[in-house]
């Protein structure tokens, strides 16, 4: 069955693969790794391989199943432009987003490219909004520029973790940035000034911001737990979405 999640921009995360291979410093501490492991010692179907890079047939129709209107978050335990995932059963997923039409699917991946390449030639369904991880300048901007070539309904980047300033960003064309420190005992530090800087581009530019979460780190430099360091930014909650053809969820 689809699984409701604790991450606080969607509501459902409906995983047709699992598993994945690191290709970036934000991979450096997987979490979807640490769990896949998890559910691999507690028998859980689906997780026999672990995280090695598995495909889930069975688990193809479960959004069809579901008659409330949802968002789902794609392959919250994979990245399904992985190079080893065939285009043909890629398109087997963004069939069932076309039968599912009273659904929003949010698919983000770091292999932005092979997005590109895959839509090429092919429509985006209405209810698709598709996305990119950035972390850092050097592998993660330039997901960007290749994620504005599309002509998805909503275009977004998730900056979880944000491991660095990122500058000036043109974020011309893109709807929604959501940014996250990292969690986990390993976890790297996000500094204030990092997402402010992204926050007042975000407010120039016109594209709706989500603040996550500090995770490890609290805004104060400290370590501690991720429950203790909450959400807050200057002192306010931020879980600005897009909306598309008045479908709202409640977070």
């Amino acid at each position: 069955m689809s699984t409701k999640t604790s991450i606080e921009w969607t509501e459902l995360s409906w995983n047709p693969t699992t598993g994945c291979t690191k290709i970036s410093p934000g991979c450096k501490n997987c979490y979807a790794e640490v769990m896949a492991c998890r559910l691999k010692a507690m028998g859980v179907k689906g997780y026999e391989n672990g995280f090695e890079l598995t495909l889930q047939p069975f688990r193809l129709e479960e959004p069809l199943m579901r008659k409330k209107p949802s968002m789902y978050f794609v392959n919250s335990m994979s990245d399904l432009f992985h190079e080893d995932i065939p285009d043909s059963y890629i398109e087997k997923v963004i069939t069932i987003i076309k039968k599912s039409p009273n659904h929003i699917f949010q698919i983000l991946t770091k292999r932005a490219e092979r997005m590109c390449s895959y839509f090429k030639n092919k429509d985006i369904p209405d209810n698709a909004w598709l996305g990119v991880s950035v972390e850092d300048k050097k592998y993660g901007l330039p997901r960007i520029e290749w994620l504005r070539n599309l002509s998805s309904p909503v275009k977004f980047a998730s900056m979880e973790p944000l491991l660095e300033d990122l500058g000036k960003m043109d974020l011309s064309d893109i709807d929604w940035i959501i940014i996250g420190g990292e969690s986990g005992p390993k976890a790297r530090p996000m500094k204030m000034e990092w997402v402010l800087n992204i926050k007042t581009q975000c407010a120039i530019q016109g594209s709706h911001f989500f603040f996550k979460q500090w995770g490890q780190w609290g805004a104060d430099g400290v370590k501690r737990t991720k429950k203790s360091n909450g959400r807050l930014l200057l002192g306010r909650t931020w879980d600005d979405l897009p909306q598309r053809n008045n479908f709202k969820i409640a977070v």
